[in-house]
């Protein structure tokens, strides 16, 4: 039996938008109000995955959420019809308008936290939705993810699916921008990672004071408990709240891991030493593992935050040549270049870099592995998942014309409260659903 790794990117949804929703996020709050091309970011990231599809990995694909969202807005009591429902929204509260057509969920990596079937005691891939409870406009997703996860991997004997965590901030999760996990092959059992930014019930323990720590470990906790996972293969580590007060919302713009490297910024986490003996005590001795740790002194947490050398996709091609996807700002910024370079040229497990344009990801303040969800499967798992969510050339070519045929060339926020636009987008999205063969995933749908 064969296992491999997919990556599900999400796709880029017709109202993407630069709202600068996300205190906390550097790149987000950098670009607020700017206008976006949704045709432009639908596109670069379908070019992404295919060529990572080209590359021989397995690249699946994640269908966006409806926005605006109309049904939280009735919610909150506005009334109406859609049109009166945005109207009134954007007049009498843009603040939460602009909350309600956001496109964070773009972003996959928030989508859930995925445990491949290898670490779980009932031997099924388990899915638990972020709750997202920091953000209010990331807070809508939940339930329409878990939809969508459960319309792609729908076969019971292979796949557990959970209700997303509680929606309080003491059990505040973001998914698997704060997991990781490593192993030496996918299908042999791992060791993973939760990185947590507070502790929920002890206010006295450390906690960023200036931007909040948007996963406690609480939650962390709650998921491996879920997902049935031991003791012996999950370590909690908590991020460092200094590097997270310099604008590091999630683990993963701060380290990235994949089978048996963890890549990770010296300033990354707390008491580092104690838990990287931790995780390669569980890692065992059946193979090698490899810290690559990134000084201060050769890349600032600035560089690393602006550039988002660790917020980029990690793999392991059929080669078996571990290759970094690293966005285009990483070549532009000449540090974090010489960087890389050198980290390619020393002989260790990482042998290449290669440079996507995912711009208009960046200025929403998400790198490549913001967009991406990990799912370890076996070869009768990935049989069993929505073979119509998994890229090939056909799928590549369908998804670029529909979003030719439905995507605005610019969007301006002020835009937003177009009826037209939402008719377009729920046009686009019904569509969509038909294309990868998911159901009534959205609200509109179901009504």
């Amino acid at each position: 039996m064969e296992h491999f790794e997919v990556n599900y990117d999400g796709l880029v949804g017709p109202t993407h938008n630069y709202a600068g929703l996300s205190f906390g996020n550097v790149a987000s709050l950098a670009n607020a109000k700017a206008s976006s091309s949704p045709k432009d970011a639908a596109l670069q990231g379908l070019q992404k995955m295919k060529a990572l599809h080209d590359m021989g990995m397995k690249q699946g694909v994640l269908a966006p959420q409806e926005r605006p969202d109309t049904h939280a807005l009735r919610r909150l009591g506005f009334t109406g019809t859609d049109a009166e429902v945005l109207y009134k929204a954007a007049s009498e509260a843009p603040a939460i308008f602009q909350a309600v057509c956001s496109a964070s969920s773009m972003w996959t990596a928030n989508a859930a936290t995925v445990s491949p079937s290898a670490d779980t005691a009932n031997g099924k891939v388990h899915f638990t939705p972020a709750n997202l409870t920091n953000k209010y406009h990331r807070s809508l997703e939940p339930e329409t993810s878990g939809r969508i996860l459960q319309a792609m991997f729908e076969n019971s004997r292979y796949f557990e699916h959970h209700k997303h965590l509680p929606d309080n901030e003491h059990f505040g999760d973001e998914g698997a921008a704060n997991h990781t996990r490593l192993c030496n092959e996918y299908g042999h059992a791992g060791v993973e990672v939760f990185v947590y930014g507070r502790h929920a019930f002890d206010s006295s323990k450390p906690a960023p004071k200036r931007y909040p720590a948007r996963q406690t470990l609480e939650a962390s906790q709650a998921i491996a408990r879920l997902h049935g996972l031991s003791e012996d293969n999950t370590v909690f580590i908590q991020q460092n709240p200094d590097v997270i007060d310099q604008g590091v919302f999630h683990n993963d713009v701060i380290a990235v891991g994949n089978q048996n490297v963890l890549f990770y910024h010296e300033q990354a986490f707390a008491d580092t030493d104690t838990k990287l003996a931790e995780i390669q005590k569980k890692f065992g001795n059946e193979g090698e593992l490899h810290f690559i740790k990134v000084a201060t002194d050769d890349v600032s947490v600035e560089d690393a935050v602006s550039t988002y050398l660790f917020n980029t996709q990690l793999i392991t091609p059929p080669n078996g040549e571990m290759t970094i996807i690293a966005p285009t700002e990483c070549e532009e910024n000449p540090r974090v270049k010489s960087y890389l370079e050198g980290l390619v040229s020393q002989g260790g497990p990482i042998k290449h870099v290669r440079f996507f344009d995912v711009k208009q990801s960046m200025r929403n303040g998400g790198g490549p592995a913001c967009l991406r969800l990990r799912v370890a499967m076996n070869d009768e798992e990935i049989a069993a998942a929505n073979q119509n969510c998994l890229m090939s050339d056909a799928l590549f070519d369908r998804l670029n014309q529909w979003v030719n045929k439905h995507y605005r060339d610019e969007l301006a926020v002020d835009d937003l409260k177009d009826p037209a636009l939402l008719e377009e987008s729920r046009a686009a999205l019904d569509e969509l659903t038909q294309i990868m063969k998911l159901g009534s995933v959205y609200a509109f749908q179901r009504d």
